[in-house]
């Protein structure tokens, strides 16, 4: 199975909110042909309208994938729709938080190749991380699909075990809410020591981003990095002193923030 498979037996994407639409667009930018998409959403955006797949139109007899995009809540309804493909050639990607693969086994039968997947909100700017994981049925190929179709908004790393959903789900799931609080503290405590708000603001915002692209971008790790900017009894060096204390700063506080979304993360698949 490959893209020109898809194109020609279609792919299923049900739901289109937000991370629904920015894979949509993904895969429309990287030449998927809109009419092989058949998008199932109730409530459908001007955007999706505009985009020339079939909306809201019957399934295809045999797609090559549906992508399952809906709130973990509306899974109940959704699920029916797509049993009559089960057990077949088609592939199933969730990327429903907190859904176990044998749920969808369940009710789609358990002969049926399905993966689970946990994308992130940066996916919305092309810069996400996907973590993906497929059940007995799901081969080699079937990943390197999915892998191909998740990377449209960013980069794709594969688990070893489903069970590894929940730590990614506290790192990369909620983490970019993490590093949003990061930036609003950093601008407040600005504000702090005399700074406009909207230049705090901005700053912060900046000095966030930035530092992120080039810990991605750098040949070192982020703990050389962190090495280069911090000159000995520097103003870098007193604000870590605080930071990295191992009681009180961020090696506590962010194993204690990690754990809380990770154990609430295995409370809530029960």
């Amino acid at each position: 199975m490959d893209m020109n498979d898809i194109e020609r037996r279609g792919l299923v994407l049900m739901g289109c909110g937000k991370m629904g639409s920015a894979m949509l667009a993904g895969w429309l930018a990287r030449g998927l042909p809109a009419p092989s998409v058949t998008v199932i959403d109730p409530k459908p955006t001007d955007w999706l309208r505009a985009q020339g797949t079939r909306l809201n139109a019957d399934l295809p007899a045999d797609p090559a994938i549906a992508l399952i995009a809906v709130k973990p809540q509306m899974m109940g309804d959704a699920l029916p729709g797509l049993r009559a493909l089960g057990g077949g050639g088609t592939l199933f990607v969730s990327i429903a938080a907190g859904t176990p693969i044998a749920r969808f086994e369940e009710a789609l039968g358990a002969g049926s190749p399905i993966i689970r997947a946990m994308p992130n909100t940066p996916a919305a700017v092309g810069r996400g991380i996907t973590a993906i994981i497929g059940n007995a049925q799901a081969t080699p190929d079937h990943m390197s699909l999915a892998e191909t179709l998740l990377s449209a908004v960013g980069q794709v790393v594969q688990l070893d075990d489903e069970d590894q959903m929940d730590a990614v789900t506290a790192v990369s799931g909620s983490g970019p809410a993490y590093v949003f609080h990061l930036i609003e503290t950093l601008a407040a405590a600005g504000e702090a020591e005399g700074l406009p708000p909207e230049l705090a603001m901005q700053l912060a915002k900046a000095t966030v981003g930035g530092a992120g692209q080039l810990a991605e971008d750098a040949v070192e790790d982020p703990s050389q990095l962190r090495v280069n900017v911090t000159s000995p009894q520097g103003t870098t060096a007193a604000a870590l002193g605080l930071l990295m204390d191992e009681d009180n700063g961020f090696p506590a506080l962010l194993r204690r923030a990690v754990k809380a979304a990770a154990d609430r993360s295995r409370a809530l698949r029960g």
